[in-house]
């Protein structure tokens, strides 16, 4: 098992910078590939960013594409995102998810992912 916990969530004006970090702990976190998803209200969650076991290959949502920055600290059972540029339109509840697989892969699915975080809040006003 996995358990994850994020942070860094909060408050700030669009233009804005946030940076998110998730916790992990359980089995060797090397061994999973990370995603972050948002889920805003009335809406359903979409995936916003992956990154691979050995941090070679990431992908990302065409809506955050240039702005977002995903990447882990496998010493540290670390996975951050980093957030630039944000728009009302970006606020949502991030969680990040954890799932086994090859070492350069990413997916998107939502349902690839075994291990999910409780979430973290992020609100960006106008």
């Amino acid at each position: 098992q996995v358990q994850l916990v994020e942070s860094g969530g909060g408050l700030v004006q669009a233009g804005g910078s946030l940076t998110l970090s998730c916790a992990a702990t359980g089995r060797t976190f090397s061994m999973y590939a990370m995603g972050w998803f948002r889920q805003a209200p009335g809406k359903e969650r979409d995936f916003v960013a992956g990154i691979s076991r050995s941090a070679i290959t990431t992908r990302y949502a065409e809506s955050v594409k240039g702005r977002f920055t995903i990447s882990r600290d496998n010493a540290k059972n670390l996975v951050y995102l980093r957030m630039n540029s944000l728009k009302p339109e970006d606020t949502a509840a991030y969680y990040c998810a954890a799932r086994s697989g090859a070492v350069l892969e990413v997916l998107e699915d939502q349902n690839e992912y075994q291990y999910w975080g409780r979430g973290a809040q992020v609100t960006v006003s106008s």
